[in-house]
This record gives C-alpha cells, sequence and structure tokens, in this order.
C-alpha cells in the first residue's frame, strides 16, 4: 500500500508510514504534511508492504509501529529494512515502551524510540535527527535506557543460563526440557525466576536482554 508523493522541496526528509491502523496512518500524514522539511512519499498497513515500498521509493525514515497485526512485526520489519534498503533510517512510533520492546527496537537496528504521546514537534525534530543517523528517543525511553545500563548485570545460575541458551536457539518447553533432562515444570518455574531477573515478561525479550547483557553460554 502506498501512495507516493514528490515533495515539493527535493531536500525534504521522504517519510514512509508503517501502522496498521488506517486513522493513525491519516492522523500522521495531515500532521506531517504541515511539517517544514518533510514529505510522505509513502504508506503500508504491514511489515511486508513497508518492505516493498521502501525498495521502491527509498524513503530517508520509515515510520514504523512495533505490533502490525498479523504476519512480520515491526521488529522483523526493521530489521530486514536495515538490511535490504541501506540508507534507510527506522523511527519507532509506538505506544509501547516495555524495556523488551526498547531493547529489541535498537538491537534490530532502530535509530529512533518514539511514543506517540509526543508532541508533534518531537516528532518534527526526530524524523529529521533520525534522517541524519542521530538516534533520537522519548523522554520517558531515554530514561529508562540509562537507568538500564547503569543496572547491575543479572546473576543467573548455571541451570537457569542453559535454559536461556536453549530459548535463544528457539526450544519449547518440551523441547528444553529434554534436551536438559529436566521436567516442564521445572523448565517453567526457571523461566519465571529468569523473566524476573531480567525485567522481561516474554522469551523473546528474556533472549534479547541476554544478549546485551553478554548472558548467552
Amino acid at each position: 500500500m502506498t501512495s507516493p508523493a514528490t515533495p515539493a522541496d527535493e531536500s525534504a526528509v521522504r517519510v514512509l508510514l508503517c501502522d496498521d491502523h488506517t486513522v493513525v496512518r491519516a492522523g500522521l500524514l495531515a500532521l506531517l504534511s504541515s511539517a517544514p522539511g518533510i514529505a510522505v512519499v509513502g504508506e503500508a498497513a504491514t511489515g511486508e508492504e513497508a518492505l516493498a515500498a521502501a525498495a521502491k521509493l527509498h524513503p530517508d525514515v520509515v515510520l514504523m509501529d512495533l505490533h502490525l497485526g498479523a504476519g512480520m512485526d515491526g521488529i522483523e520489519a526493521t530489521r530486514r529494512l536495515i538490511a535490504d534498503v541501506p540508507g534507510t533510517r527506522v523511527l519507532v512510533l509506538t505506544t509501547y515502551d516495555t524495556d523488551a520492546d526498547v531493547t529489541r527496537a535498537i538491537e534490530a537496528g532502530a535509530t529512533g524510540y518514539l511514543l506517540k504521546a509526543e508532541r508533534p514537534e518531537e516528532l518534527f525534530a526526530a524524523i529529521h535527527a533520525a534522517a541524519e543517523g542521530r538516534p533520537a528517543l522519548s523522554a520517558p525511553v531515554a530514561s529508562r535506557v540509562m537507568q538500564h545500563m547503569r543496572s547491575p548485570k543479572a546473576t543467573l545460575t548455571d541451570r537457569e543460563t542453559d535454559i536461556l541458551g536453549q530459548l535463544a536457539r528457539g526450544l519449547g518447553n518440551r523441547e528444553i526440557a529434554k534436551a536438559l533432562f529436566i521436567s516442564e515444570a521445572t523448565v517453567k518455574t526457571h523461566l519465571v525466576r529468569i523473566y524476573d531477573k531480567l525485567g522481561v515478561d516474554t522469551r523473546a525479550g528474556a533472549v534479547a536482554v541476554a544478549k546485551e547483557q553478554r548472558l548467552l553460554p
């Protein structure tokens, strides 16, 4: 889904919108149309559409939502965009600000991470910053990132580290139990402790934080 437009100002930052909500895209289009030096050149409702549109339009910045419904999520779309469309920056624009989401987005290659509650002026500034390759973070996100960086590294037991390693391989609870010769109930108990220590609530979040803190075996 694309609605390419030719910017009147050739120096304008070319932006591609990716959000699965039509109303949100319409609102962003209207908002950015009033922003100096910014031109929306296309729209996408899914990660797959964003990849196809970016390959065709070569935007400077893709405004990427994280949760896109069915299909590829914003994290994977970001990772693919960075690899497949060199020179395009991804600026995450979402309502979610959990440590796991921020960590995964940054690890995927996002230049910035903004919350949808930001003031328009902050969004405009972030788009220009992202286009120049400068990091752009919402104040609450920046605060959480700094706090996370200053936090001591999580301490895991040998068994928890083993389970985390299996988790990173993509194994399910039953497969982990079989590989480590323990029960599924024991795996679940260890996972609860791992999530608590890493400050996450999903398997993907645990792996992302573990990679960041170099906890994987």
